[in-house]
């Protein structure tokens, strides 16, 4: 049965990486990588359960939270074209980070 659903998880996987090649859109593309992992995540916990070694789980446990870190991280770089994205850091003047010396030697408390 595991080596049934083995072969079924490398079928979706091969359609999700025929997906990301093909992909029309950046953001198609984006959850075909996506499905790839969350396809590669399955695949290992199966691969663990046919060699008998279920600690496999962890380390499939483990790609899944790289895998989402990584898909969240790409997609906000696509939203904005940078990982820093202009409205996280406040600025008081020009080129002053908020709550720094201004250079005056005075606290502005």
């Amino acid at each position: 049965m595991f080596a049934m659903t083995t072969l079924a998880v490398l079928i979706a996987l091969g359609m999700a990486l025929a997906r990301a090649f093909i992909g029309p859109t950046v953001f198609d593309r984006i959850l075909a990588v996506n499905s790839v992992g969350t396809k590669t995540v399955l695949l290992i916990a199966v691969l663990g359960f046919l060699t008998g070694r279920p600690d496999f789980l962890d380390i499939a446990i483990v790609y899944a939270l790289i895998n989402f870190i990584g898909v969240a991280a790409i997609l906000k770089y696509v939203k904005y074209g940078d990982f820093a994205h202009p409205g996280e850091i406040e600025t008081d003047p020009p080129g002053n980070i908020a709550g720094t010396a201004t250079g005056d030697g005075e606290d502005e408390r």
